[in-house]
């Protein structure tokens, strides 16, 4: 039997199971459209959670239309804040809202708390990875949608009124933080985060580099002066230079194409986080870290790097990859932006506006992402 097909026959065999209203792709178009898809009720260690707000990540969009070979449909995407539980999830990574009912075995959270949902939502849980806390690279990890849960269904995110979760996998909305901007921090948030923690990059007076000035860089940018660094942003946009430096706050901003402004700031930077997700020669950006610099690859170019072995061993440079963060990371990560003021910065759209949404999305029309208002407009009529 095929796993879409086992995962629904599974779905409808849960006991006490609920319906909830969502959006779904059923095909490699992309075009979304509501759906009735099963959650199970709130098992002993979940949390239920009301959604409120989510998240488009640019990986929504690669999975809707099958980009990666990987679409089990129907497809609900998207990452939430919201309340959760382990044995049936739903398509989305962005996600907040606020919790409607906990199990007997919750202490951490409690109904009317904001919550939000990242990536994740289950993993093996026994793992050398998951012991030390760094879950993220567990290698059965289930992913917040288009994912088999370990009970053989298959997951559904944010793109739905309800989710329920584990309590291990929800994090807390930290006061001062709004949801709508809050969301987007689950993922693109705490991709840029944790590796500029884990890396060194988070020290006062360090200069640190951001390519692309996305949904991932815009954020890096924010964080990265919230540490107290000089932050330049390198981007092949010329047009992007006054949006970096004066609304952002960059130190600098350099154009990648323009050999001059490349010459200017050549062996000046500790790091450099790279968000970009095209396939071009590394050799100009090592050349613009400092001896023993070190450049975090967060973008995902669909095409091999090309990277050339004199430009890392020459100056002991490091090339690493980094993949989302933790579950403590990402608290971390939340309770940081609300301390410091570091939130997205959003286009609210509506749920019958998620298509033109995502048109946009491809063609790279938004600033800097997307949130669904999902408590206001999805709605069953």
């Amino acid at each position: 039997m095929a796993p879409t097909a086992a995962a629904a026959e599974q779905q409808q065999l849960l006991p006490q199971a609920r319906k909830a209203l969502g959006l779904a792709a059923h095909d490699a178009s992309g075009h979304l459209t509501p759906i009735r898809i099963t959650r199970r009720n709130t098992g002993d260690d979940d949390v239920s959670i009301k959604v409120l707000y989510c998240g488009i990540c640019h990986s929504d969009l690669h999975t809707i239309k099958n980009e990666w070979r990987n679409a089990i449909y129907p497809v609900v995407a998207g990452y939430i804040h919201l309340l959760v539980t382990s044995s049936v999830t739903n398509q989305s990574h962005e996600i907040a809202g606020v919790v409607t009912e906990v199990g007997k075995n919750v202490a951490r959270f409690k109904a009317g708390d904001n919550v939000g949902v990242g990536c994740m939502v289950n993993t093996c849980r026994s793992c050398e990875s998951c012991e030390e806390g760094s879950e993220n690279y567990c290698s059965r990890i289930v992913f917040t949608y288009n994912s088999v849960d370990r009970d053989g269904t298959v997951t559904y995110g944010g793109y739905s009124e309800l989710v329920v979760v584990s309590e291990r996998f929800v994090v807390r909305f930290p006061d001062g933080l709004p949801l709508d901007r809050g969301a987007p921090l689950l993922c693109a948030g705490v991709t840029v985060y944790a590796p500029m923690k884990q890396h060194g990059l988070s020290e006062p007076g360090k200069h640190v580099g951001v390519i692309g000035l996305g949904g991932l860089g815009h954020v890096a940018v924010k964080f990265a002066k919230a540490f107290g660094m000089k932050v330049t942003v390198i981007s092949t946009s010329p047009e992007k230079r006054q949006e970096a430096v004066e609304r952002l706050g960059a130190d600098a901003f350099v154009v990648s194409t323009n050999a001059s402004d490349m010459k200017s700031v050549m062996g000046t930077m500790h790091g450099i986080i790279n968000t970009a997700c095209a396939s071009t020669s590394m050799h100009p950006y090592f050349a613009l870290l400092k001896p023993k610099g070190k450049m975090i690859l967060v973008g995902l170019p669909e095409k091999p790097l090309q990277v050339s072995a004199f430009a890392l061993v020459g100056g002991g440079k490091t090339l690493a990859g980094s993949c989302m963060g933790s579950i403590t990371d990402t608290q971390e990560m939340m309770d940081f932006a609300a301390k410091h003021g570091v939130a997205a910065d959003v286009e609210l759209v509506r749920a019958d506006e998620v298509n033109t949404a995502m048109e946009r999305l491809a063609k790279g029309d938004v600033r800097y992402r997307f949130v669904i208002d999902i408590g206001n407009t999805l709605k069953t009529d």
